[in-house]
C-alpha cells in the first residue's frame, strides 16, 4: 500500500461554464488527519467525490492508495469509508440495527459484525443506548453513530465533510477526539472539511487551503501562521490614548489603537519597532513586554481566501 494516502496532479472538474477544481495538485500522507479548508463553492465537496471516483475529472489525475480514481474507483471505495452532506442514519433502527446493517452491506459475518458493533459504540460512549432508536439521539450522538458507521469496515481512510458542523461545543470536543484516536490509535487517514479554524488547528497534522478550486497553502497549521507578523503589542504602564495617538505617528507605524490595556500597532512590511519603542520611552511608558502578535489561523484563513487577494496555487 502506498505511504500516500491521496496524490493529485493537475487535477480539473469543468461543471459546464464552473470550474469547480482548477489544476489542483495535492499530496496526502497515510495515517494522518488532513485538513480541507475553503468557503462555500470552493471545491472541497468536489474533491472528495474526485476522489471517491463519485465524478471523473475533465483533466489531470487522481489516485488513492495507489489506485486511479478512473480505472480502479471500486478498488478505493472498498478502503474508503465516507460522511458527506448527510449523515445517512435510519431514524427507526436503533444504534446496534443501524451498525449490523452497514456489516450486512460489506459482507461481514455475524460474528464479526457484533464484535466490531460493541467496539464502536463503546469507543464512541454509545454502548449504553445501543437499543435506542436513533430517532431519540441528539445530533452530536446522530454524527457519532454516522462515523461509526463509516468506519465500520475497517477502511484505511474515512472523508469527512464538516462532521462537526452544527454540534455544541461539547459535543464538537468529543467527536475530536473520537476521530483522533481514529488516526493515532489505528492508524486510519482522516480526510476532514471543516469552517471550524479552531477545530483544524487542534485536530490536522496538515491543512490545505483551497479558494476557486486551486490550493493556495499547504502545510502543518502553525506553518501557515507567520513568525515575523507586523502586528506588534506592547505591554506596561502608563500606556493611553494619547501614547496610542503619539504611536501612530511614529515612522513605519501604520496603525496603533489601545487593546485591553495594551497597545498594538501595525507596522510597516518588514518594519522593526526600535523608533516606536524609542519614542514610548521617551514618554516615560514602563515597558513590560514587546512582542510579535502571531496571526491566529482565522486570520490567516481570511486572508487567503479573500477576493481581493490575487492567489496563484
Amino acid at each position: 500500500m502506498s505511504t500516500l494516502a491521496i496524490q493529485a496532479e493537475g487535477l480539473v472538474r469543468d461543471f459546464g461554464a464552473i470550474r469547480a477544481l482548477d489544476h489542483l495538485s495535492l499530496d496526502v500522507p497515510a495515517g494522518i488527519v488532513f485538513g480541507f479548508l475553503g468557503p462555500n463553492g470552493a471545491g472541497k465537496t468536489t474533491a472528495i467525490r474526485t476522489f471517491l471516483g463519485l465524478v471523473e475529472p475533465t483533466a489531470g489525475s487522481a489516485r488513492v492508495f495507489g489506485f486511479d480514481t478512473r480505472r480502479e474507483s471500486d478498488r478505493i471505495r472498498e478502503r474508503a469509508g465516507a460522511l458527506l452532506e448527510h449523515n445517512g442514519i435510519y431514524e427507526r433502527l436503533t444504534a446496534e440495527q443501524n451498525l449490523d446493517f452497514a456489516g450486512r452491506v460489506w459482507r461481514i459475518s455475524a460474528a464479526d459484525r457484533r464484535a466490531r458493533t460493541r467496539e464502536l459504540l463503546e469507543q464512541f460512549g454509545l454502548w449504553d443506548r445501543r437499543l435506542e432508536h436513533a430517532s431519540k439521539f441528539s445530533r452530536g450522538m446522530k454524527q457519532k453513530l454516522a462515523v461509526a458507521r463509516a468506519v465500520f469496515h475497517r477502511p484505511p481512510l474515512v472523508f469527512l465533510d464538516e462532521p462537526t458542523a452544527g454540534l455544541d461545543p461539547v459535543a464538537s470536543a468529543a467527536l475530536r477526539e473520537d476521530l483522533a484516536s481514529l488516526a493515532t490509535g489505528h492508524g486510519v487517514t482522516i480526510f476532514l472539511t471543516t469552517h471550524n479554524l479552531v477545530e483544524a488547528e487542534r485536530l490536522c497534522d496538515i491543512v490545505g487551503v483551497i479558494r476557486k478550486g486551486r490550493l493556495v497553502a499547504l502545510g502543518p497549521p502553525a506553518s501557515l501562521r507567520p513568525n515575523d507578523s507586523p502586528v506588534v503589542r506592547v505591554t506596561g504602564t502608563g500606556i493611553d490614548a494619547l501614547v496610542a495617538e503619539l504611536a501612530a505617528g511614529v515612522p513605519d507605524v501604520r496603525e496603533a489603537a489601545l487593546v485591553d490595556g495594551a497597545l498594538e500597532v501595525r507596522l510597516a512590511d518588514g518594519a522593526r519597532p526600535a523608533a516606536l519603542v524609542a519614542m514610548l520611552v521617551e514618554r516615560g511608558v514602563g515597558i513590560d513586554e514587546v512582542r510579535r502578535k502571531r496571526a491566529s489561523l482565522e486570520e490567516v484563513f481570511l486572508d487567503l481566501v479573500s477576493d481581493s487577494k490575487e492567489t496563484t496555487a
